[in-house]
């Protein structure tokens, strides 16, 4: 009996313990700690982001021309080749017009004609002044003798005189006209033939600008026709490219076309020739392509030294946009709430509050925060539902980037001549 007395008592004073130990253990902070929940955080930081768009572009000539003659005729000799540089002014060809030849003589004949026609009608006129002079004079005689001498001078002879001097006044004004005419045809003489001078100077085909010959139509002794209508059946003798300045021409993809503007600096590739240079956007068609959707911008690049033929391509690097020295924070820091959005930041005391921010630039990775956090300020990334406003939760600290430059790909040439098309990353 006293044995299973013992045994009794035992068993209590072990439940008593165990008791007393379970009543300490729950007031520990260790217990509180479990319970709390954890959350990954990152620092608001200051940095930049940058977003570029990497193309591929292909060389135009800047013009391309292709040269007709003003006059149809026989190629009498061309100087150029393909490949040949020319300069402006430079005679291309000579082109011989038999029947031109005729036209500039009868020409010169003419207005040579023309002018012996105004001397004589300019002595026709001196010859009516001298006649009307002298007529008028005997007139004027008779009238004076019978306003002294009433009944001197019979009545008929006075008229009679003065009929003559009418009538050489009018010979005088016909004389005058003569002439007026003989000029006006002398000036229309002289017209006609510059006329035909100038068309006998089309004959020296020359480059209407500097450039290059790409390609070559006729030979010597080729009847080429005039290049006067739009007749496009009508071969040129020539075709010429300015290609000391050429155009890099690349489609920007439709949604990056807001951020193209003129001056925007964008850096080239020219793997062809092993050659990079920045260049900078001049015009841009401010027009979509209904098929491919996209928006043709050109960069004006020079080549002098013609080391970059049309038709290359090249890789190009546009910077849409562009914020420095801004506060970012990880893209998944950010949570949608309405119309705007919202982070979660933790203060001092580890404890949730949920604050609306301003969003700028937006990459893969950041996103610039134009107001509502500041630099420093903790924010939870990821699974924000868990947690609410004024919650505490124990934070694990990581270490994200400051910046950002995130690259989108609008295909690119590779030297193999493929076509590679990604859909972008950051960097």
């Amino acid at each position: 009996m006293r044995t299973f007395a013992s045994l009794i008592l035992s068993a209590g004073t072990m439940l008593v313990a165990l008791a007393g130990a379970n009543a300490c253990n729950s007031g520990k902070p260790e217990a509180k700690a479990a319970e709390m929940p954890s959350a990954r955080v990152a620092a608001a930081q200051r940095g930049n982001i940058a977003h570029n768009l990497s193309l591929a572009g292909q060389f135009q000539p800047y013009q391309v021309i292709d040269v007709h003659p003003k006059v149809a005729g026989f190629i009498k000799k061309i100087n150029v080749d393909i490949g040949d540089r020319v300069k402006k002014g430079e005679t291309l060809a000579v082109l011989e017009v038999p029947e031109l030849a005729a036209q500039v003589q009868s020409a010169q004949f003419e207005m040579q004609r023309a002018k012996d026609e105004i001397v004589r009608a300019q002595h026709e006129v001196k010859r009516a002044e001298a006649m009307h002079a002298a007529l008028h004079a005997d007139y004027q005689r008779l009238l004076d003798t019978s306003k002294a001498q009433p009944g001197l001078v019979a009545q008929q002879e006075l008229d009679d005189a003065q009929a003559k001097d009418l009538s050489a006044e009018a010979q005088v004004d016909a004389a005058k006209a003569a002439a007026s005419a003989a000029q006006q045809h002398a000036e229309s003489a002289r017209a006609d033939d510059q006329r035909v001078e100038a068309m006998e100077a089309y004959t020296n085909v020359v480059a209407p600008i500097e450039g290059v010959i790409i390609w070559r139509y006729a030979d010597t002794g080729a009847l080429i026709q005039s290049g006067t209508n739009s007749n496009e059946q009508d071969i040129p003798i020539v075709r010429l490219s300015q290609s000391d300045l050429l155009r890099l021409r690349m489609p920007v993809p439709e949604d990056d076309v807001q951020y193209v503007h003129e001056g925007d600096l964008i850096q080239v590739r020219v793997d062809a020739v092993n050659r990079s240079f920045t260049g900078k956007v001049v015009r841009f068609t401010r027009n979509v392509n209904f098929e491919t959707r996209t928006m043709e911008t050109e960069v004006d690049v020079e080549n002098r030294d013609l080391s970059i033929a049309p038709g290359m391509y090249a890789n190009a690097e546009l910077q849409l946009a562009r914020s420095d020295n801004v506060v970012t924070i990880p893209v998944e820091a950010l949570v949608l709430r309405g119309a705007g959005e919202t982070v979660y930041v933790l203060d001092a005391s580890n404890r949730v509050r949920i604050r609306s921010v301003q969003v700028g630039l937006r990459g893969s990775k950041l996103a610039e925060i134009k107001g509502g956090v500041q630099p420093g300020d903790r924010v939870i990334l990821g699974g924000q539902e868990k947690y609410a406003e004024n919650g505490q939760v124990s934070p694990i600290l990581t270490k994200e980037p400051a910046s950002e430059v995130m690259s989108e790909s609008g295909g690119v040439i590779d030297m193999k001549g493929e076509e590679a098309a990604n859909d972008g990353g950051g960097e």
